[in-house]
């Protein structure tokens, strides 16, 4: 009888604080191929995705250093930011799903 195998879980890094973590525990920005940035809470939109941690360390300075516009090439500022807000108020309310765990 085979062994059952595995299921690897794929592995991203927070663009902002450089940590390796589970796909399913970050939260993924995405620009699309028109142009437009948002937040994608499936994971799975098409277009250029960046992940970030979640982490209050990492949201405050995703946008002001610029990781997140170099990580999806040259995306406008005032959407990254309208994005980053909107991973900002899925954690606030109290959806801590896909959050890593707080050390």
């Amino acid at each position: 009888m085979a062994a059952a195998r595995r299921r690897v879980e794929p592995q991203r890094t927070c663009v902002v604080c450089r940590s390796s973590a589970a796909k399913s525990t970050l939260h993924r920005i995405v620009r699309s191929s028109d142009g437009t940035v948002r937040y994608d809470p499936s994971g799975k939109a098409p277009g250029r995705g960046a992940y970030v941690c979640g982490r209050p360390g990492c949201l405050e300075p995703a946008s002001k250093r610029r990781a997140l516009q170099r990580a999806l090439r040259g995306a406008d500022a005032a959407e990254v930011q309208c994005a980053v807000e909107a991973v900002r108020a899925t954690l606030g309310s109290g959806s801590m799903m896909g959050a890593p765990a707080m050390d």
